[in-house]
């Protein structure tokens, strides 16, 4: 794959709040480390910080020759090895670390290895390389116990119990991340939930594939509301987060937040309108959250006999998180470093067809 226009950006490209945020840290960071640079967030984090002429060391599992055009030093390696890592983040002074283990499905050590382990890994370096900034790219997961969230902020406990690896591997890791916080390390957690936009190689694709095949169902008899993030909100928080943590006060350091477009929206206004952007007709079928629920107990228990490896069309996590309410109460981030959406979910949308029919 050879570098494109997307990801040829000058600073111009970006909006003019972007623009200052990222000319403000550039004032105090020469070097960024980014894991997961290959990654959808990771991805949009680098283009924006080679667009403010901010040297960046990518860090992923495979080959992204898209990001060494683009001008990222990239860096093949496994987040779960300490020795890669602490050689990999050499001559840094600012951490983002987006690189995890997603999805709903795999055993607790596919989970624990990058997700926790990597995150120990990446806390050790930045403590014996004097790396004084770590932005951690956390998930709202870590509080979801399979029941509605309706307008919660970070006062939510985490969860008591998970219904899958992934929450409780970053509950994890968050909690190791915001105690490392110190006067020598500033770290802060984030909690973006649903990430979409163009480039998007999770829930768009599966949308549209799923509905092309007849097999895109709703959960549930009632819509609920979640909230999503546009992935330029979601990178712009990230950086807005960096210069926080770059600040005398540093208002965000030690703590958690939810990342949202600030926009709840219903399960089935969100899928319709990913499926306008490629003139789909809208979903109609709906499912019973009860039959998707023991669904998802008899699958998961059928692929757990048979050792089958890939994701099921259905798991207790995916029946619960489909059939309740995620929207969240971030005036925590507005307040303490200054995140507000830029692009709107109808602004988003246009990009993303714009990107689709292209």
């Amino acid at each position: 794959m050879t570098a494109t226009l997307e990801t040829l950006q000058p600073l111009e490209a970006f909006d003019a709040l972007e623009q200052q945020a990222l000319l403000t840290l550039k004032a105090s960071a020469k070097q960024a480390f980014v894991t997961g640079a290959g990654g959808f967030l990771g991805k949009a984090i680098c283009q924006r910080l080679i667009a403010a002429g901010i040297k960046v060391t990518g860090f992923a599992r495979g080959d992204y020759p898209e990001l060494s055009a683009m001008g990222v030093t990239m860096v093949k390696g496994d987040i779960a090895d300490k020795a890669c890592v602490l050689n990999a983040m050499q001559g840094c002074d600012l951490v983002f670390h987006v690189a995890s283990k997603a999805g709903v499905w795999g055993s607790k050590q596919s989970y624990f290895s990058p997700n926790v382990d990597g995150a120990a890994n990446i806390i050790s370096a930045c403590q014996q390389l004097n790396i004084d900034k770590l932005v951690y790219t956390s998930t709202p997961s870590v509080t979801f116990a399979g029941v509605d969230e309706s307008g919660i902020d970070e006062s939510a406990p985490y969860a008591e119990t998970y219904l899958n690896y992934y929450g409780e591997s970053k509950a994890i890791a968050e909690q190791m991340v915001i105690k490392a916080n110190s006067s020598t390390l500033k770290t802060v957690s984030l909690r973006p939930h649903l990430i979409w936009g163009p480039q998007d190689p999770h829930l768009v694709p599966r949308v549209i594939e799923r509905a092309k095949a007849g097999r895109l169902k709703l959960v549930g008899k009632e819509d609920k509301l979640v909230d999503t993030i546009y992935v330029g909100n979601a990178a712009y928080a990230h950086i807005l987060a960096a210069v926080n943590l770059s600040s005398d006060s540093a208002t965000a350091a030690g703590k958690a937040y939810f990342l949202s477009n600030d926009e709840p929206i219903t399960m089935a206004a969100m899928l319709n309108k990913i499926l306008a952007c490629v003139d789909l007709p809208e979903v109609t079928k709906r499912v019973p959250s009860g039959v998707a629920y023991a669904a998802g107990v008899v699958l998961e228990s059928a692929y757990g006999v048979l050792g089958k490896q890939d994701e099921p069309m259905m798991t207790r996590f995916v029946a619960r998180q489909l059939s309740t309410s995620h929207y969240f109460d971030i005036t925590a981030a507005k307040t303490d470093f200054g995140y507000s959406p830029i692009i709107s979910i109808d602004q988003g949308m246009v990009k993303l067809r714009e990107y689709l029919t292209s």
